[in-house]
């Protein structure tokens, strides 16, 4: 792996996150993706089939805000969209100057979105800006001759790194901020109201990661290995983790989960880690077998679940120990975050396909849900129905950038599901790299 640089290029193929990630504003502390759950006897509600779906003009890997009975999404189109929940048609889309690849996070009438050209506040009923704030720049992470790939010495974007952070909003003191981080490598905390900034804390690496607020902390991972925990008050540094720092399994693009005084995240060096909240202490770390874990996790009855790349898995680890006791493999790599519904968890991966799998019993059949483009494209890219990047290649010179960036560009003609899906009322919504937002209603037993 380490040392045929064509072979590891295969198999470290990945990822992008998230955003991966639907982060969701509120007047109160947010615990990363812990999500409250009152139906815990809810049988398995498999995805039955589509109520609308809405084409937009990009890839889609921001994930949905469902607020005020619109569902927000940005595209690679630069547009920021919002769609009636009802009806799947569009109420107004706003235009940025870059490709929209932070998920939005809505609170009260305003909805905050970063694009590659900076960080907006929006109004939710008008569509019309409040502010914007410009930051040093938004890129991919990348490199010149980018893990030694040729031609020498050109600039080459990372092929997986499709996320941009996304925006929590929290209140304290009665002053609203948002946070969010850059490509520039600042963590920024900004006024809600005016786009003034507030204070900023530099990391050595991009951030591409989404901030968790946890009792008056933040916790928040950058490309320079580190995982820091912050003052929300002040940005003042309390403690920070290094991950692994090896040649292509290095950096953070997950997001941190946390709950009961304990940091969940993965990283790019193939490890998923559970931190002392307090002082940044190991608890445990699971070894993910090569595979960079970029999908931020959710937790469901004592479990963690969280998806991985080159294995395809998702993956359930006691909270406690790390013990795994939960996996299920998809057909591609798993970049977004799961959703869990009663006894389901829902997952999407980069072939198009959103599975339903239920958590009590998993000898059930398990009948995917499709997009079309992966219905159209499946039998030429796919093998045995799988992603496999040598297959797809078609006997290409994987030392080439081109013919790396010509296999994933065929991959997304799949109609990858980057975007984390978001329930709601007995539906699912998603994004996919077809363009479309799709809202799936979910069969009630």
């Amino acid at each position: 792996m380490k040392q045929i640089l064509s072979l590891f290029i295969c198999t470290f193929l990945a990822i992008a996150i998230s955003a991966q990630q639907n982060i969701v504003a509120s007047s109160s502390m947010f615990h990363g993706n812990t999500l409250p759950d009152k139906s815990n006897n809810k049988p398995c509600q498999p995805i039955e089939g589509i109520k609308w779906k809405f084409k937009t003009g990009g890839k889609i890997f921001s994930s949905p805000a469902v607020m005020n009975g619109l569902v927000l999404v940005g595209s690679e189109d630069k547009n920021l969209y919002a769609i009636d929940l009802q009806t799947g048609k569009q109420k107004w889309k706003f235009a940025t100057g870059g490709a929209v690849h932070s998920s939005p996070a809505v609170y009260g009438t305003n909805v905050y979105v970063g694009s590659f050209d900076g960080f907006y506040s929006i109004n939710i009923n008008t569509g019309k800006q409040n502010w914007k704030f410009k930051t040093g720049g938004e890129k991919h992470i990348g490199d010149t001759s980018y893990w030694g790939m040729k031609p020498s010495g050109v600039y080459m974007d990372d092929l997986w790194d499709c996320f941009l952070s996304s925006p929590v909003v929290y209140k304290m003191d009665d002053v609203l901020t948002v946070y969010f981080g850059s490509s520039d490598g600042n963590l920024y905390a900004v006024d809600a109201e005016n786009g003034s900034l507030l204070w900023a804390f530099k990391t050595n690496g991009i951030i591409h990661s989404s901030p968790t607020l946890y009792h008056g902390n933040i916790y928040i991972g950058s490309w320079d290995t580190y995982m820091y925990a912050l003052d929300a008050k002040t940005g003042k540094e309390k403690w920070k983790f290094k991950t692994g720092n090896q040649t292509a399994m290095t950096g953070i693009q997950a997001s941190a989960t946390v709950q009961n005084g304990i940091v969940y995240f993965g990283a790019r060096d193939a490890h998923f880690y559970a931190l002392d909240a307090d002082n940044g202490n190991i608890i445990w770390k699971y070894d993910a077998e090569n595979s960079w874990i970029i999908s931020s996790a959710i937790i469901k009855n004592e479990t963690i679940y969280v998806g991985t790349s080159d294995t395809y898995l998702l993956l359930g680890l006691d909270v406690k120990t790390g013990k795994e006791n939960f996996r299920f493999k998809a057909n591609g790599y798993v970049f977004g975050s799961p959703a869990i519904a009663g006894n389901t968890v829902y997952v999407g991966d980069f072939t198009g396909d959103i599975f339903s799998i239920d958590i009590n019993d998993r000898t059930k059949k398990i009948i995917p849900f499709s997009t079309e483009a992966r219905k159209e494209y499946a039998s030429t890219i796919l093998k045995n129905d799988t992603l496999n990047f040598m297959y797809a290649a078609k006997n290409t010179d994987l030392n080439l950038y081109a013919a790396n960036k010509k296999v994933m560009e065929d991959f997304y003609k799949l109609g990858s599901v980057v975007s984390s899906p978001v329930i709601k009322k007995n539906m699912l919504y998603a994004g996919s790299a077809d363009g479309y937002l799709y809202a799936l209603t979910l069969k009630v037993k």
